[in-house]
């Protein structure tokens, strides 16, 4: 081995050897690039949607395939098909609408799995399409206030972060108000999240009147001309009377800087709670009048498809969805990928 560690190859050895008048041959320098192995390939936002939706598709994909192949369409059959979307959190409104449109002029007919799957994937497209709007922020109220609600664990606090880290890098002026006063360490990822972002604080210590943080936010984001004013909130349960008049307490005391805010109420919710996600957009819609949603931990449950259920019951926009802990794991909601990856279809690049 050579003082740089790199080994000579051996027929230089036998020169030094055998002809010492001759010259040892100079040391190859080490391309230190060519030896660092290759980074892997960054996925595109469809193939890392497919994947955080693989635990919901694939039950879905595995129950038609059980069904149809060999096998002509029936009574009998539609009915098993209904039961694998209603088990899947579809609802039963989507999966009656997917059973029709299979069933349309197919009885005693052959129908191949994949001519079911894109059948699902139309009518799921149907549903959402409706729902899939961006979030626009109004660049005339300044700040923008977003309030972002939700109960206990649903990902708000990392949710604001990297919209922050969007929005920043949008070129906008960001504030972000630390109104998880319950949580330490809710309090302390925001920092860390300001600091990554460039954004501006304003945060109290642990146990801070939850209300008295939000005039202040809104207040000196005024003051210093942000452009947007994210508000985290505590987790609550949706069936706490006095966690829910808290919050209601949060937007009054807003209102008395700007009668307009909050501008945006966002709901994160966290798919893996299934059913129980659309008491959460029943209550905090009443409560705290939202006007949107997040939707998050998409690739932790097999019961995305209540995403579809909510669209249809509620109506109201879907403005992101999350697949993963990563910054850029966060996306605005496009219907047809959606479908296309719940449904076990390759989503289409663009």
């Amino acid at each position: 081995m050579s003082d740089t560690g790199e080994e000579k190859p051996k027929t230089g050895l036998l020169r030094r050897l055998f002809q010492r008048g001759e010259a040892a041959p100079a040391p190859v320098a080490q391309d230190l690039d060519a030896a660092q192995p290759a980074a892997p390939a960054k996925r595109s936002w469809l193939s890392r949607l497919k994947a955080g939706l693989s635990r919901s598709s694939s039950a879905i994909s595995r129950g038609i395939s059980d069904i149809f192949t060999k096998r002509k369409l029936d009574a009998a059959s539609l009915d098993d098909l209904e039961d694998i979307l209603i088990q899947a959190d579809l609802g039963l409104g989507a999966a009656t609408r997917v059973r029709e449109a299979v069933g349309r002029g197919r009885y005693d007919k052959s129908i191949e799995p994949a001519e079911v799957k894109a059948i699902l994937a139309d009518e799921v497209e149907r549903i959402l399409t409706p729902v899939a709007r961006p979030l626009v922020i109004d660049r005339a109220k300044k700040p923008f206030v977003i309030l972002v609600v939700g109960v206990n664990g649903s990902g708000k606090t990392t949710t604001i972060g990297k919209l922050a880290a969007q929005f920043a890098g949008e070129g906008l002026k960001v504030t972000l108000a630390a109104g998880d006063t319950f949580r330490a360490a809710a309090i302390e990822q925001l920092r860390i999240w300001a600091g990554r972002t460039g954004a501006d604080i304003v945060a109290r210590g642990q146990g801070g009147d939850a209300a008295g943080l939000a005039f202040d936010a809104l207040t000196r984001a005024r003051a210093s001309s942000a452009d947007v004013l994210l508000m985290d909130t505590a987790g609550r349960l949706q069936n706490r009377a006095e966690l829910m008049a808290e919050l209601e307490k949060i937007i009054r005391v807003m209102k008395k800087v700007d009668p307009e805010a909050p501008h945006a109420t966002l709901l994160v919710l966290d798919a893996t709670v299934g059913q129980n996600a659309l008491s959460q957009v029943e209550i905090f819609g009443r409560m705290a009048g939202v006007t949107g949603l997040v939707m998050t931990k998409l690739d932790g449950t097999a019961r995305g498809g209540i995403l579809v259920a909510i669209a249809e019951k509620f109506a109201l926009p879907v403005h992101f969805i999350g697949v993963g802990e990563g910054v850029d794991d966060l996306e605005p909601f496009a219907a047809r990928d959606f479908a296309e990856a719940i449904a076990g279809l390759e989503p289409q690049e663009a």
